[in-house]
């Protein structure tokens, strides 16, 4: 299986045409940029949003583009620290014009099944998925890009389920 880095799969947003979705189903990441301020914000001494710049950036180009940034985080609750964290900086992503809801684990149908063993993913327009792998650590190895037309369209379908199941993020309360 060939994978794109996290630059290569950020390139896509400069090709998709109206929305991209991500599918977050993860209770902790382990991003290099963000372990500093992960570490600072645990300490109480804040971790503001530099760290973020550059996905700010690239949201804000594809919004003002009028396209779509979408993203739902099915999380575990009580939420993990990494979760609570990204939670308190969720209003810069929403800042650059990113649609992000959350939906915790209790409130998914029985019936849902994720594909790719429950690996995140990134729908570009209904026809391209970037999906993600992770080492044991929990370290970003990078994404396999999918294009199989059955494929793409299960991941719709499950995007538009799971959006209308999801809150908010300004009604969410952890």
């Amino acid at each position: 299986m060939e994978l794109i880095s996290s630059a290569e799969r950020n390139r896509l947003f400069e090709r998709f045409h109206h929305d991209a979705f991500h599918l977050e189903l993860r209770d902790d990441y382990s991003v290099p940029d963000e372990d500093g301020p992960f570490k600072r914000w645990l300490a109480g001494t804040g971790a503001g949003h530099s760290h973020l710049a550059p996905w700010l950036y690239l949201v804000g180009q594809s919004t003002a583009r009028g396209m779509t940034v979408r993203r739902v985080r099915v999380v575990t609750e009580p939420l993990t620290p990494y979760i609570q964290w990204e939670y308190t900086v969720t209003a810069a992503n929403q800042g650059a014009g990113e649609d992000v809801r959350w939906l915790p684990r209790r409130l998914l149908p029985a019936d849902v099944v994720f594909p790719f063993g429950g690996q995140d993913w990134w729908l570009f327009d209904e026809r391209l998925l970037a999906v993600g792998h992770f080492d044991q650590a929990g370290r970003n190895l990078g994404s396999q890009i999918i294009e199989d037309a059955p494929t793409v369209t299960q991941c719709a379908h499950l995007r538009d389920r799971l959006w209308t199941l999801a809150v908010p993020h300004t009604e969410y309360t952890p």
